[in-house]
C-alpha cells in the first residue's frame, strides 16, 4: 500500500493576500528524502489544477527537515476578494 503525504509529514497552511503557503515538516528523518522527491512544484499545480494561476515554488529547510510550498496567485485575488 503506499504511503500518503498525510503519512510522511506534518502540514501547515497559511496565506497572504493572493499567495498561499504550505510548510510540510517530515515526521522522520527517514521521511525528509521521501518528501523532497515526491513534491514536485508539477505535482502541486496538477493537484490544485485552476486553483493555481501563479508560479508554484519549493524551498527546502535541511536543518529542520521541512519543504515550503508557495502558490502564487492561489486565492483568487485574496481574503477580500473571494471565498475561496
Amino acid at each position: 500500500m503506499p504511503r500518503l503525504l498525510r503519512d510522511i509529514c506534518y502540514i501547515r497552511s497559511g496565506d497572504k493576500g493572493d499567495v498561499c503557503t504550505a510548510g510540510l515538516i517530515a515526521k522522520t528523518s527517514e521521511d525528509y528524502p521521501v518528501l523532497l522527491a515526491t513534491v514536485t512544484p508539477e505535482k502541486v499545480k496538477g493537484l490544485y489544477g485552476e486553483w493555481v494561476k501563479g508560479e508554484v515554488n519549493l524551498y527546502p529547510m535541511d536543518n529542520i527537515e521541512a519543504l515550503v510550498v508557495v502558490m502564487q496567485r492561489a486565492l483568487g485575488g485574496g481574503a477580500t476578494s473571494t471565498l475561496r
